[in-house]
């Protein structure tokens, strides 16, 4: 279920406002201000943070991105009360928490894409019997770009071969 945040200081208009929004199959929060507002974004960022990293870490990561996915989109649909020309700093950081959000997604998402345990991006189910992490350069020897496809496509993985002249890729120890 989407999620409205709703700010104003006016009971008489908050009130009916969400009254409104929620009958919109919205769930709503209010704030009497901004700075209560800001709070409560700034809650749901990091919620959604944590959400991101434990779906990263977990055996079903897969599944998980997608749940959250779903909830990161529906819960940063903000409503704001009427435009004035003035720079809505709030309304900026909800943007800027927007786009962290769709780029930790898209960083699971290559994770995942990658069957093996590389670089930064360690998976239990892909490593050495010493623990350490196990490489499949044959299948993932390449760099990903990923291009936005729409709001409701998935992004198109391109690859660029990786091609090394004077190094060779080898497994490494840590150890």
């Amino acid at each position: 279920m989407p999620l409205a945040l709703l700010v104003d200081d006016d009971p008489d208009v908050l009130i009916p406002f969400a009254d409104l929004i929620a009958r919109e199959g919205f769930q709503t929060e209010t704030a009497s201000n901004l700075e209560e507002a800001r709070a409560q974004a700034d809650l749901l960022a990091n919620e959604l943070a944590e959400l991101n990293r434990a779906a990263a870490a977990s055996r079903d990561a897969r599944s998980a991105v997608e749940v959250q996915r779903a909830e990161a989109s529906a819960r940063l649909n903000f409503v704001r009360e009427a435009c004035t020309n003035e720079l809505n700093q709030n309304l900026e950081y909800a943007g800027r928490v927007a786009d962290f959000m769709e780029f930790a997604e898209l960083l699971c998402l290559d994770a995942l894409t990658r069957a093996e345990s590389c670089g930064g991006h360690f998976r239990e189910e892909f490593q050495t019997e010493d623990g350490e992490a196990l490489r499949n350069d044959e299948r993932f020897g390449f760099v990903s770009a990923w291009e936005y496809q729409g709001p409701d496509k998935p992004p198109l993985l391109h690859k660029e071969p990786l091609v090394y002249e004077e190094v060779k890729m080898t497994q490494r120890s840590y150890k």
